[in-house]
């Protein structure tokens, strides 16, 4: 389909202009310049509407949705193996199907084009990011050791066989995801370092996340976790590490030399009170940091404009700094610094040649007015749902705010029975 947006605020990479953006084939193909025999299939009036990249969530658990609200003020450890955990042994992978289906829908309207799953029932998960049609990163979450106790252990497998099923979508690229140092043994982690390297791989894991478990991987393997993946292989500059609460100056300066990227989840880490990452310090040593939301069951929310919020105005008291991650700065972790991390080729930005990934933001709300600087609007006065209009890779996938080809009515619907039967009220 051939786009055309026109006359609209747009956030360019080098700076705020009103412009014209001309999409065929599921690319940006030039800005206010008309291309040679293009005629719009479309055209979409950017009057009263700020143009700017997709947002790229680098962090999240899309089949967590059926978790949203149901485990809340527990501490970490009794979250996450008194609550959450049993409940996941019981999920189908239809329920994962419908969580993650909401899960997309929930994200696109609030401004995210793309994101990182780490999950289980992984097919069921791509299956519905292609329904929604998002763009998603995928990995089988990887726990426990190269042999479980009842012979080898399948889920390496299945993260192979996810990425060789689907590979050849457009919209779905794939990881490898040990799920955290706690999680996984050494010579699984060892594993999942040597499979990234054979298919040529992003790895995302969690790291340093809570006191408990850097307190718990010093006492076991005499370093912090974020050393111990480096032991096992797993950090390179094709590595996403979420959290990283309590990475130590040694750590961030190893994470810096081996060029990790860093996915930050600060509304996550707060309601768990695992506490505040040190983004100035990731920055300072020239870490790319990304912004995630997590999961629903401990957010409570996929909207990544919440986070946004959170991020650039947490970080200005906990350093005493109010230039601590300015609102461009933020913007940035939200979109172009996701699309690295990732791995996720000409996303991110607004430019001639990049995939045709983009959100129209609705200035014409009371809390958007007056239109004085609109990035740090972004920041902080927008809720995620002044979102109007939702590009992915060409195709319209939000139009007046909500999600198209999808019955909406009906996730609603099957989420609600999965809840019951899980039990989760």
């Amino acid at each position: 389909m051939n786009i055309a947006i026109e006359n609209a605020l747009t956030l360019l990479p080098e700076g705020v202009k009103t412009a014209t953006v001309y999409i065929r084939d599921g690319r940006i193909e030039s800005i206010d310049t008309l291309p040679e025999e293009f005629r719009a299939d479309k055209v979409i009036s950017g009057s009263g509407k700020f143009l700017i990249p997709g947002l790229v969530n680098a962090h999240s658990h899309a089949y967590m949705t059926v978790f949203r609200n149901c485990a809340d003020d527990r501490s970490f450890d009794d979250w996450l193996f008194g609550k959450i955990m049993p409940i996941e042994d019981r999920l189908t992978g239809d329920d994962c199907y419908w969580a993650s289906k909401l899960a997309c829908v929930e994200m696109m309207q609030t401004g995210t084009t793309s994101y990182y799953d780490m999950g289980m029932f992984m097919d069921e998960a791509a299956q519905a990011a292609l329904d929604t049609g998002i763009r998603a990163v995928l990995s089988r979450g990887l726990s426990g050791s190269p042999d479980d106790g009842h012979g080898s252990n399948p889920r390496l497998g299945q993260a192979i066989s996810l990425y060789n099923t689907w590979k050849d979508r457009e919209t779905l690229s794939f990881a490898i995801g040990p799920h955290a140092p706690y999680s996984c043994d050494e010579a699984y982690m060892r594993e999942a370092a040597q499979a990234a390297e054979e298919y040529g791989l992003p790895v995302s894991i969690h790291l340093s996340e809570s006191k408990n478990e850097v307190e718990n991987a010093m006492k076991q393997y005499g370093c912090t976790p974020i050393a111990l993946a480096d032991r096992c292989g797993l950090l390179t500059d094709r590595t996403v590490a979420a959290h990283c609460v309590y990475a130590t100056d040694e750590d961030i300066a190893l994470m810096a030399r081996r060029g990790v990227s860093v996915a930050t989840n600060p509304i996550s880490n707060l309601k768990l009170a695992n506490g505040v990452a040190p983004v100035g310090k990731f920055v300072k040593a020239g870490i790319n940091v990304c912004l995630g939301t997590d999961g629903a069951s401990s957010n409570n929310a996929l909207n990544m404009f919440r986070d946004l919020g959170v991020l650039t105005l947490i970080h200005k008291g906990t350093e005493h700094d109010p230039m601590a991650v300015t609102a461009r700065e933020g913007i940035e972790m939200a979109t172009v610094n996701g699309a690295k991390a990732l791995c996720l080729e000409k996303v991110g930005e607004i430019k001639a040649g990049y995939k045709a990934d983009l959100v129209l933001i609705d200035l014409d709300r009371p809390n958007m007015r007056p239109v004085n600087d609109p990035v740090a609007a972004l920041c902080y006065s927008a809720t995620g749902y002044e979102t109007d209009t939702v590009i992915v890779n060409g195709n319209v996938t939000v139009e007046k705010g909500r999600a198209v080809n999808v019955d909406v009515e009906e996730i609603y619907a099957r989420v609600e029975k999965i809840c019951e039967r899980l039990g989760t009220r």
